[in-house]
């Protein structure tokens, strides 16, 4: 029974961590300094608990401390899905996203991962009733728990998130653990079942409350790849109801008009519009990113002779396009379930438009898709006199441009004609905005178009910022460092379609 324990706390931990990374996506993102933070106060929490577990146990090895530590282990797993809201809500602004993350992972993740790495140096002790036997007892100990932290990274990736909320994993981790406290012993039986009804009986009322939460239009679901909100608002100003999508910190992924689902909703996406300048006339569209399918669905209704291809990495992203945001097949419409670099490399037919819209948060940017390579794989995808759009949020000037500054210059490196145009306001330099990037091999039109809509956007052009910015290299990308030289609370501007 004890070895079943060490193998269920093992699993456990990995469960916890990777779970972990969907809990802070919706508020933090899920970028390398994320996923570092995570690792990194984990291990060391780890390695708190190995001390503090052989210290206990050479002081009182009996197998009922044992079971006390992991039923605690069990209540600290609960602790993080009861509270994870308000303490990432009370953080999100309190500084830059090292700091919040590092604070955030250690209030909420450190004390089960420090319960959790006491116990397999306290089943060792318990075990080593023949000294002589000490190695293969602690290496066949260790083993075990380790092939069940295999066995929870396998389970919680490959089927528990992209099945089961974060939430509701996190309780029936905690029950599991529970579970495994009687293993460790038997004692005390009264208590840990007791612990078990509560994990269920929160499991339970947190699907009640998702379902209450689905009738009223809000939405938290995990795909393979994102932490989804799906939910119902109403635009300021207009009043108008939308439906909305985040997968990440500070702001909306995606926007859909509930009384027009083909209007465009966010002013970014109105500048894709911009094409028609460009490109009059296009007939082959490649978008990377869809998210909602914004403008792949106002293309469609627009553009009769335009033939679209879609690239979404995330199949569950794409469904609920289908069920939320009336995305419906068309024969002019492709969508294509893969990374958008790996569609890129086999592209046999060029296109006179392509849309980039794949940096799914400002903290969740895919820094292969910003580099000098990728840029020159766009344009070996493109018409000699097609056009390349990217959406981006920065600030034009200031301490939150560098990003902006450097993704210019990377695709300067390919592309002879570069225009930025900031979609809120050129005038405000310092204002952290949606940025379009058009790139193309040829100098843009001279012509005034006639659509009033297109000349005002034009209005919004920005001059080259100048100065030498060392393009992004699949060598060197710094995308994490450059987007936290300023403070999360920088802005809650809206974001991509991704």
């Amino acid at each position: 029974m004890l070895h079943c324990c060490i193998f269920l706390c093992g699993a456990a931990l990995m469960i916890i961590e990777l779970t972990g990374s969907r809990i802070l996506a919706p508020f933090l993102g899920t970028s390398l300094i994320i996923w570092t933070s995570l690792i990194g106060v984990i291990l060391a929490s780890l390695s708190l608990g190995a001390w503090w577990g052989g210290m206990l146990a050479d002081r009182q090895p009996q197998p009922r401390l044992l079971g006390r530590i992991v039923l605690l282990a069990a209540w600290a797993t609960a602790a993080i899905g009861l509270s994870k809201t308000w303490v990432l809500e009370a953080l999100q602004s309190t500084g830059g996203l090292h700091a919040v993350t590092l604070a955030a992972t250690v209030i909420l993740f450190a004390p089960a991962a420090a319960l959790l790495g006491m116990v397999p140096p306290f089943a060792v002790r318990l075990c080593l009733h023949d000294r002589e036997h000490g190695g293969r007892i602690a290496g066949g100990l260790y083993a075990i728990s380790t092939i069940g932290s295999i066995v929870g990274t396998f389970l919680a990736g490959f089927v528990l998130i992209a099945w089961v909320g974060s939430t509701a994993i996190l309780f029936i981790t905690a029950a599991v653990l529970a579970l495994a406290s009687w293993m460790a012993d038997p004692g005390g039986k009264p208590l840990k079942a007791a612990s078990i009804v509560l994990f269920l009986l929160a499991l339970y009322f947190l699907r009640q409350q998702d379902l209450w939460l689905a009738q009223q239009g809000f939405f938290d679901l995990d795909t393979s790849y994102n932490r989804v909100l799906v939910y119902t608002s109403r635009e300021e100003g207009s009043g108008r109801l939308t439906r909305e999508m985040v997968t990440g910190p500070q702001g909306r992924q995606s926007a859909m008009y509930l009384d027009d689902p083909v209007e465009l909703a966010l002013p970014y996406t109105r500048f894709y519009r911009l094409l028609e300048y460009y490109r009059p006339g296009a007939r082959r569209m490649l978008v990377l990113g869809g998210g909602g399918y914004s403008f792949p669905k106002y293309a469609l209704a627009h553009y009769p002779e335009m033939h679209i291809d879609v690239v979404e990495l995330d199949p569950g992203i794409t469904q609920l396009a289908r069920s939320h945001f009336n995305l419906v097949d068309h024969p002019r419409l492709r969508i294509t379930e893969e990374d958008a670099r790996t569609f890129l490399r086999k592209v046999e037919q060029p296109y006179d438009v392509i849309l980039c819209d794949v940096f799914n948060a400002h903290y969740s940017i895919p820094f292969h898709m910003v580099t000098i390579e990728a840029a020159r794989l766009m344009r070996a995808a493109l018409r000699p006199n097609g056009v390349v759009l990217v959406n981006l949020l920065a600030s034009p000037e200031g301490a939150s441009s560098r990003f902006y500054k450097t993704l210019r210059a990377t695709f300067a490196a390919e592309f002879p004609a570069i225009q930025t145009y900031a979609v809120i306001d050129p005038a405000a330099p310092q204002l952290w905005q949606n940025i379009l990037l058009a790139a193309g091999r040829e100098t843009p039109p001279v012509y005034v178009p006639d659509d009033p809509t297109i000349r005002a956007m034009l209005t919004h052009q920005l001059p080259d910022p100048g100065g030498a910015w060392p393009p992004f290299t699949d060598e060197y990308s710094p995308v994490d460092r450059l987007l936290d030289e300023f403070q999360l609370r920088a802005s809650s501007a809206d974001k991509q379609d991704s």
